[in-house]
């Protein structure tokens, strides 16, 4: 995964009115965490920032003022109606570090046929990888799976220096066949016993 370098101003406000006055300006507050350190406080501009996160696990370093910082996201939060950025928590990391992250479960292939869904338990997968080699996704085959197949989470082929971080026997996706819906009973349609 390709680094993404931003330019972040560390924040010396805290508190609701900062965080609003950031927003004004255009800038994301958020806060770095990790290895021990003091949180560190800053402000990313609200457009590089939301380009950035638009890869999910996105690899970031962080400039500010002088100093240089490697970060993966760990919790976005945004506005719910527009959906904008509204603070961003960062956990500080090392090239050769291990980290836990979620990677989305991408599918290929076509079910076997009939009338049968493909019902997705998870949607990401738990993994614990390299801080500078997260992988953006696994995918899955569920090429000629029938009713009652199930994809494990054994089953998939994770990416070389990828390890999972749930257990191997958690059911990622299942087969179900459709259900066809039952025709309405008449009312009235008792017999009556005399």
């Amino acid at each position: 995964m390709a680094e993404v370098k931003l330019d972040a101003k560390i924040r010396t406000d805290f508190g609701k009115g900062a965080a609003r006055r950031s927003r004004r300006e255009n800038m994301v507050p958020g806060v770095i965490y990790g290895h021990g350190d003091a949180p560190k406080h800053v402000a990313i501009h609200n457009h590089a920032l939301m380009m950035a996160l638009k890869t999910p696990n996105a690899l970031i370093r962080l400039e500010m003022d002088g100093e240089s910082m490697l970060v993966i996201p760990k919790a976005v939060q945004r506005e719910a109606i527009r959906g904008f950025l509204v603070h961003v928590d960062f956990l500080a990391v090392r090239k050769g570090e291990k980290v836990t992250v979620e990677v989305p479960i991408h599918t290929e292939g076509d079910l076997a046929p009939g009338a049968n869904l493909l019902e997705h338990l998870l949607n990401t997968l738990p993994l614990e990888a390299e801080a500078t080699h997260i992988p953006e996704s696994v995918t899955v085959s569920v090429a000629g799976l029938d009713a009652g197949d199930s994809v494990h989470a054994k089953d998939v082929t994770l990416p070389s220096g990828s390890t999972l971080a749930i257990d191997e026997e958690t059911v990622l996706l299942q087969v179900v066949a459709a259900q066809a819906e039952a025709p309405a009973e008449a009312e009235g349609d008792e017999s009556a016993e005399g």
